[in-house]
């Protein structure tokens, strides 16, 4: 990670001096804007990227030059086999983006959509507990 981190660092400092110089010499307003937005990006990814290496701690094995390949080995985390909530949540964009052009009354009907079909999305694998009075 300390790879990563150095990288999206380097490529924030890159692109908001690229973005400062090319606004200092009278560049484009879509421009200036575009580099300042790509620095932001780097530079929210690095940040992530060092609060994840610190909260881990230690050394990861892609940090390390004599590392094998099966020391990354390992469960990486959970993810769903099959799951049909991308569906209702890309119609659910889909139509508060079309809102914007057809009437903002169906923006507010897309958005609620949306929230109902995050909330499902995120909540997919939730249980519900069994209450001890039952």
């Amino acid at each position: 990670m300390k790879t990563s981190v150095n990288l999206f660092s380097g490529l924030a400092v890159f692109y908001f001096l690229v973005g400062g110089i090319y606004w200092l010499i009278g560049g484009e307003a879509v421009g200036i804007t575009a580099l300042i937005l790509s620095g932001g990006l780097a530079a929210l990814v690095g940040f992530y990227m060092w609060y994840a290496r610190k909260r881990i701690g230690g050394l990861l094995p892609e940090d390390r030059p004599s590392a094998e390949i099966a020391d990354g080995a390992g469960e990486i985390g959970f993810y769903s086999p099959h799951s049909w909530w991308p569906l209702p949540v890309a119609l659910a964009a889909s139509v508060a983006s079309l809102g914007l052009i057809i009437g903002w009354w169906l923006t507010f009907i897309g958005i609620g959509a949306l929230l109902v079909s995050v909330l499902g999305y995120v909540t997919e694998y939730e249980r519900p507990t069994e209450s001890p009075h039952h």
